[in-house]
């Protein structure tokens, strides 16, 4: 072989061997070629021997006693009954509540001249508001002469109040009806006395006519402490509260006949009522004394009674309405229009 191509296979060979070595060198193990954990109980190698452990001994028992104290006790109550629990199923639906009771209408009564809202409810012991709902009344509970007034099936009639004077509805229980109902209290000619200050007209009051302004002259002189008109909370005054001295005489303000004397009308005290002519009426209330009689004539200027103290002004007053018959029903005028100024 020639120099020459020996010189080329010994290239080539050295060209092949580095090449080798660079893969190699590029070369990555999959797995360590030497342990990574300790390696213990080899094959041939005894079991090191177990830690000593030292056994437990109790203290000895101390000379001194433990200090104690007695703990009162009482027995526990005994346990509850407690209710089985409930099965598996949905929950249990709760009924809705009871709707208050309903009021159930009855017989009828038919309002007549003088009644008023609060007469019938004493009469028929009957809540005021239940009439009103009942029958649809508005918020002052006005009433008609004539008017059909629904009661409630729970009515009882306890007889006539001196603002409920009609006659008994048929069907209505009447209280102790083996005893004829008391006669009611307005005068014998069937016109009731001026209702209280509190109660509700059962019309507009008119305007007076010219010849009354000299019909009637004053019961007694002194200070207008509460007028005619509205008194708030839906309450109306049907005529004047005139302030005097205790005792002060009071005089009829008209010649007339004495149409009613006492003092069994609700929130008026001692009263009298006087009729006089043109269908006119004067009602004198909380009187101190009276010194007239029923169905006793009377003239302008004679004493009837004395002022009193219980109209609840604060003062000793008395209580003074006018007041115009329109057909069946007595309607109330304001006393300062008929009264000289």
């Amino acid at each position: 072989m020639s120099r020459f191509n020996i010189r080329r296979f010994g290239l080539r060979l050295l060209v092949v061997a580095s090449a080798a070595m660079a893969v190699a060198a590029c070369a990555v193990p999959n797995a360590p070629r030497y342990p990574i954990h300790p390696i213990t109980n080899l094959p041939g190698e005894a079991a090191p021997p177990p830690a000593a452990t030292t056994p437990y001994e109790a203290p000895p028992p101390s000379s001194t006693p433990a200090p104690s104290t007695e703990i009162e006790s009482s027995p526990l109550p005994p346990p509850a009954a407690s209710s089985p629990p409930p099965a598996a199923g949905p929950a249990p639906i709760e009924p809705p509540p009871a709707a208050p009771a309903r009021v159930t209408p009855g017989a009828t009564y038919v309002i007549v001249a003088g009644d008023t809202l609060s007469g019938v409810s004493r009469r028929f012991q009957t809540p005021v508001q239940t009439l009103i709902d009942l029958n649809g009344l508005g918020p002052r509970g006005g009433l008609q002469i004539g008017q059909n007034l629904i009661l409630p099936d729970s009515a009882v009639d306890t007889g006539r109040d001196p603002y409920a004077t009609g006659a008994s509805p048929v069907g209505v229980l009447v209280a102790d009806a083996d005893l004829p109902p008391p006669p009611p209290p307005p005068p014998p000619s069937g016109n009731p006395p001026a209702p209280p200050p509190s109660s509700v007209p059962v019309t507009n009051t008119p305007a007076p006519d010219a010849e009354a302004a000299g019909l009637f002259d004053w019961p007694v002189r002194g200070d207008i402490v509460r007028r005619f008109g509205s008194a708030g909370m839906g309450l109306r005054n049907d005529g004047i509260n005139i302030g005097a001295p205790e005792g002060e005489p009071v005089r009829a303000a008209a010649a007339g006949r004495v149409a009613y004397v006492g003092d069994d009308l609700p929130g008026l005290g001692r009263t009298v009522v006087i009729i006089h002519r043109d269908g006119w009426r004067t009602a004198y209330s909380h009187l101190g004394s009276i010194s007239v009689a029923a169905e006793a004539n009377v003239r302008q200027g004679d004493v009837i009674g004395t002022v009193g103290t219980t109209a609840g002004d604060g003062r000793p007053s008395i209580h003074f309405e006018t007041r115009r018959m329109e057909g069946d029903q007595p309607l109330a005028i304001d006393p300062l229009t008929v009264l000289p100024r």
